[in-house]
Order: C-alpha cells, then sequence, then structure tokens
C-alpha cells in the first residue's frame, strides 16, 4: 500500500484496546484524517512523541480501504510547551481544538490547518490576552465559514462613516447608524476589520487600545459565531 506523508496537528486521541488509539488529525494536504496508531500507549511506542497535543508533526501514514488509515511514523516539529505550563492557556487550547473539529468536514481546507497553527503561536506568548484570541480565531471560523460580516457599509448602503456611532444589526449582519446611543465608532471598526481580514493576534494587540476595544466587540463576535457557525 501507498504510503503518505504530511504535516499534521492532533485534534483528538481516543484509546483503543490495550495499547492503540484511534487519532483525528488535521493536515493541509489532506484534510481531517482518522488514524490508527498501534502499541502508541506503550512506553517505548516510538510513534509517541509525534502525536502530543498542542504540537506540529510530520506524519507518515497507510490509507485503509476504510476511512481508518494506520500511522506508520511521525516526527515532532514544533511543540507549544508554553500553553501546557499556563492552565487557563490549555483549556482555551482545548477549547479551540474541539471547536473547529466541530465545525469542519473531513475535507477541511488547508486555511483551518493554518489558524489552528496560529492560534498555538498565539497561546504560546504570555503576552497574548486569552480574550484577544477568542475573539481572533471566532472571527476567522466566521469568515471561513463565509458568514463574515458587512464592514463596508451601513445597513442603508452607505459607506461607515468615521464620524458616526453605529449599533450592530444581527439581522442584516452590518452596523447601522445610532447617533449619540451607538456602542461602535471607527476604533472598533478598524479593529473588527482587522480581525475578520486574518491578521494574526499579535498585530491585534499592538492597535491602541486593543485591550478595551476587544472586551467590547467580544460579545458581537461571540454573538455571530453562536448564531451562523455554531447552530
Amino acid at each position: 500500500m501507498k504510503q503518505l506523508v504530511s504535516t499534521a496537528i492532533i485534534l483528538s486521541r481516543i484509546d483503543y484496546g490495550e495499547a492503540d488509539r484511534i487519532l483525528t488529525l488535521l493536515t493541509p494536504e489532506y484534510g481531517k484524517l482518522h488514524l490508527l496508531a498501534r502499541g502508541v500507549r506503550r512506553i517505548k511506542s516510538k510513534l509517541a512523541g509525534g502525536i502530543e497535543l498542542f504540537s506540529v508533526s510530520t506524519i507518515t501514514y497507510i490509507q485503509g480501504k476504510s476511512e481508518l488509515g494506520t500511522l506508520i511514523s511521525t516526527r515532532l516539529i514544533k511543540h507549544y510547551g508554553t500553553i501546557v505550563a499556563d492552565l487557563d492557556r490549555t483549556m482555551l487550547g482545548y477549547e479551540l481544538i474541539k471547536r473547529l473539529n466541530k465545525i469542519t468536514e473531513d475535507q477541511a481546507e488547508a486555511e483551518y490547518f493554518t489558524l489552528l497553527e496560529q492560534a498555538f503561536e498565539a497561546l504560546d506568548d504570555p503576552a497574548v490576552s486569552l480574550d484577544l484570541i477568542r475573539l481572533w480565531f471566532d472571527s476567522q471560523l466566521i469568515r471561513l465559514g463565509g458568514h463574515g460580516p458587512n464592514l463596508q457599509t451601513d445597513a442603508t448602503g452607505q459607506k461607515l462613516d468615521a464620524a458616526k456611532r453605529y449599533v450592530f444589526d444581527f439581522d442584516a449582519v452590518c452596523f447601522t447608524p445610532a447617533p449619540g446611543q451607538g456602542k461602535f465608532d471607527a476604533n472598533h471598526i478598524k479593529f473588527l476589520r482587522l480581525s475578520f481580514g486574518g491578521h494574526p493576534p499579535k498585530t491585534l494587540k499592538q492597535v491602541q487600545g486593543s485591550a478595551e476595544l476587544c472586551e467590547q466587540a467580544l460579545p458581537l463576535v461571540t454573538h455571530l459565531f453562536r448564531t451562523y457557525v455554531e447552530r
């Protein structure tokens, strides 16, 4: 049988039999894979080092006749060790992996692999806040799912004005003018454009007032995610 090689990130691990595991992995070339790792729970297993959570590895596998293939070898490329040294970052990491695994089909696009790799990099950096990572990650899932908000024009079709304040219309998925009452201004819109535009969390962190902007924009992004992606 033909052996295939890919870069991979572990999404889930399920114990199987006495020493095996069934793995779900995300790859840029082949989407999601379901592989049997034989004997991986044994102390001297050569596979174990390359299938750690919060890691990127090179894997070699054989695709079987069913959807379950067989893992042949692994080589660790990078382990994001700072994540597992902090309980809050570890828990958010588990949450993001689970969220991505749930909403993606087996033929997941390569962009989802890149997204998860960038999420690990952000979680591995203590200077990047967890709320900022949450907002950015959900923004990307919304965008990749084809549900990105209109951040260019308001509900009447007029170009967003830097001098105006707005509220967000969740039915129209865009902002609508609200003179004197609007919660969002030009700074929020710029911040959201960067987030939905694919810029990494480190870039968002450099925006002046990013902590406050994130706090105010996070409920909006969370509601969009739950309405259009998680449903």
